[in-house]
Order: C-alpha cells, then structure tokens, then sequence
C-alpha cells in the first residue's frame, strides 16, 4: 500500500533559473538543504537554500553579523565551516538582504535552483553572476 504522505518529502524539479538541469554547486563542503551537492528544494525548504554562491570575508562576517556563523565549524553537524572562494546554497531571502545591503557574494546561475527566482528577480541575480560571460 503507497503512504499518501511520501510526497511532502519529495524533491522539487532539480532544474536551475535557465530551466535546464541543476548543476551542482558544492561537494567540498557538501551542501543544499538535502546535502546532496545542489540547491534542490522543496516545500519542506522553508529557507529556500535555492542560491549557489561563491562565499566572500565579506559575506561570512556579513551574515555572523546577522546571527548565522558560517565560518565557525560545527563538527557535531558535519559542518567544517567556509572560507572565502568556497561554494554554498544560501536562502534566497538572506542573499535578497545581503545584495540590499550591498554585502552579497556572486552567484552561480547553473547552480541556482529556478525556485530562487521566487524571492530574488533574474535582474538582480544577473547583475551578481559569476558563471556568465
């Protein structure tokens, strides 16, 4: 008998803002909301790790500042904390605030989920896009 609840935990499209197939974006650190090296998302994503970033010293100190240490390991996690030059899914709202602050690193728009674009406009992604000619 199939358990009707199986769905809420299912992944949405892995496809990027181009809606082609989601490149991913980090596995050294691992990252995405499912540690699967990608910005895949779904409805259980209330963060909406969708955004794929080269992380900056600006950043980091940026978002401790904001009240998420990203450099700090935690190894109870498996988190080995980022440096700068490393890859991460970030929350579209927080790298939303981080450009509006005029802290946000650069994006990589292969490796952002199209979901992202609920929350970030594809101007201002491509303003930030690291993987464009």
């Amino acid at each position: 008998m199939a358990d009707n609840n199986s769905t809420q935990y299912d992944m949405d499209e892995s496809l990027n803002v181009f809606n082609e197939p989601l490149i991913p974006c980090s596995n050294d650190p691992v990252t995405g909301f499912f540690r699967d090296g990608c910005c895949n998302t779904n409805e259980e994503d209330v963060g909406s790790h969708t955004v794929c970033v080269e992380v900056t010293q600006k950043f980091l100190e940026y978002s401790r500042f904001k009240g998420n240490d990203l450099s700090t390991p935690v190894p109870e996690f498996g988190f080995p904390g980022l440096k700068p030059g490393d890859a991460w899914c970030l929350c579209a709202a927080r790298w939303l605030e981080a450009y509006e602050a005029d802290m946000a690193p650069r994006v990589f728009l292969q490796r952002t989920h199209k979901r992202a674009l609920e929350i970030v406009p594809m101007e201002i992604l491509n303003q930030y896009a690291k993987d464009l000619n």
